[in-house]
This record gives C-alpha cells, structure tokens and sequence, in this order.
C-alpha cells in the first residue's frame, strides 16, 4: 500500500439489512467505530435508504477519520423517461461514492461496459466519486482470461473520461469468482490484477494513475484483508458480507491504516 494515497474501505451493502432501523443502527455504529481512523470509510445501503442514512450520520464526508455514503449503482441521465431510476443529481444530494459496474449489475441487469462508461463519466461530472468495479468471471480465470477482461472492462470504464488525474476514479477489482463464496484470491493476485490497472491508467495520464485508489473485492473479511494490503497497489477493499458488521467493518479499515503506517 502506499502511503501517498490514503487508504479507502467501502461497505457495498447489498440488498441489506432489512429493515430502515437496522440500517441506520449498523451505520451510526459504523461511524463511530471509524472516527479517526486515517482511512476513508464508505457504506453503501439500498438506494431507498441513502437519505435516511445519511440524516442519522450526519450527512458523510470523504475526509479520513469520518464515514461517507456511496450509493450501489446510478444512472447516467440528470432526468427522464426511466422508470425506476434514480438521476446523479438525486443521489449527489445525499451521497458522495457511487459503485458502477459491479459483477452483479453486469450478470442481472445486462450493464455492459459501454453503459459503464457512460455512468462513470456522469458521475465524475455530477461531483460524486465512481467506484468503477471490474473483473473475470471463474470460467474467465480458468481459460487465462483474466488480464484480458480487465483491460476491456478498464479501458471501456475511463473512455468518456477526459483525463484521470483530479476525477477521483477509484477502480475496484473484484473477481467475480470470489464475490461471496468465501474463496477470496491470493495478495499476489490482487496486486498482479493491481498493477495491471495502474499501468493501463498511466498509459494516458501517468500523474493521474498515481492519484488512483485500487481496491480488492471479494469475499475479503478481517482475517485476511492484511494480505491484501501488504501490496503496493492495493489502496483498499470493496467489502461485500463483512461491512454488514460493524466491528468487523472497522477491523477491516483498521487494518488498512496499519499497511499504509
């Protein structure tokens, strides 16, 4: 991890918890058990609940030691004919982060990279941080695909950007294989998924590529987050189950300090 770039841990909440109390409790408890750490600390709940979460934390802020609101998903437009949609400018009320192009969006909602780029653009543009999420399928892994489908989905992701540095992309590598089922990659996969991203970052904006967060996802929990933030290109993580605990959530944020120290 380098110590240039404040870490960055985001909690992707799914569809959970299940009700709106338990959402604002896990994020009040959330909050404060992250309050001064040197980390930048994300929770994203369902869209429905971003305003509510947001009120009982009081608003979220992207400075270290404090907890931000990002949102799992956005659309591209300002307005329109999109039923069940929620606009940029909606979601930048309350919100801070955006997720855009998880594997999930991609398998269930047909989102394909060029919609990707659109959202991540949008969302750069309407002042919110894109978490631009990216990786192989197990059937992908297996056939030796992976730095192949990372460079499209990469490349398709920062097109409509008109240059990295100052957009606060942060790129998210989350193998699809490992969302979930507890068979999280290794340190040395993150980082050679990591390092990939970077250089294909630098390639058009080298001082911008610096400025990048990488984060790792999938099935990363406090028992083996610190071998993922022991590489160099590793900023973070995209935490999936574990963010659903709050303690477990803080661990893991705790330990993303401790890398960069």
């Amino acid at each position: 991890m380098n110590p240039s770039r404040p870490p960055l841990v985001a909690g992707n909440w799914k569809m959970h918890p299940a009700s709106v109390e338990l959402a604002v409790s896990l994020a009040v408890n959330v909050r404060d058990a992250v309050a001064g750490l040197a980390a930048r600390s994300v929770v994203c709940p369902p869209t429905i609940w971003l305003s509510t979460v947001a009120a009982a934390i009081g608003g979220g802020s992207t400075e270290p030691g404090r907890l931000a609101i990002g949102a799992q998903t956005v659309h591209a437009e300002e307005a329109g004919p999109y039923t069940g949609e929620t606009s940029p400018l909606m979601v930048a009320e309350v919100a801070q982060y955006v997720i855009l192009g998880h594997s999930e969006r991609r398998q269930n909602d047909n989102e394909t990279d060029a919609a990707v780029a659109t959202k991540v653009a949008s969302a750069v543009v309407h002042r919110l941080v894109p978490i631009a999420a990216i990786g192989e399928r197990a059937d992908e892994r297996r056939a030796g695909l992976t730095a192949t489908v990372i460079e499209r989905q990469l490349r398709a992701a920062i097109s409509r950007l008109p240059r990295i540095a100052g957009s606060g992309l942060v790129v998210a590598y989350e193998p699809v294989w490992a969302i979930g089922t507890g068979d999280a990659a290794s340190g040395e996969d993150a980082q050679a998924a990591a390092a990939q991203i970077r250089s294909i970052l630098a390639e058009s904006d080298p001082g911008g590529a610096a400025e990048v967060a990488i984060l790792y996802g999938g099935s990363c929990t406090p028992d083996n987050a610190a071998e993922f933030f022991a590489e160099p290109d590793v900023d973070g993580a995209l935490v999936g189950g574990a963010s659903l605990d709050a303690a477990s959530f803080a661990q893991i944020v705790q330990l993303a300090v401790e890398a960069r120290g």
